[in-house]
């Protein structure tokens, strides 16, 4: 009898450490996602700063030639002025 619930309770924890495996690849798998969606999204904010870089370059070349010229030249420069900021911000991710 005592054998009988020896082995009743080893093919119990047969299944409790299958159902634990079972967890822990669901789990695995879902880290591999993530990590995969975090290198997606690395790559594409390094891709927005880098035109962002090339956003800045034009910027000043254009606030230069528009910053003296009018009104709306002013307000033109003023925005370029805010894209060379955000590339300014953006390169720790190059």
């Amino acid at each position: 009898m005592e054998l009988r619930a020896s082995l009743s309770k080893i093919e119990e924890m047969k299944e409790r450490i299958e159902e634990l495996e079972s967890k822990l690849r669901n789990c695995e798998i879902q880290i591999e996602n993530r990590d995969h969606i975090m290198r997606e999204a690395v790559v594409q904010i390094r891709e927005v700063a880098d035109h962002l870089q090339t956003l800045a370059v034009q910027a000043d070349t254009l606030s230069v030639k528009y910053e003296l010229e009018s009104n709306q030249g002013q307000e033109l420069a003023s925005l370029l002025r805010k894209i060379r900021v955000l590339s300014i911000r953006a390169k720790p991710y190059l």
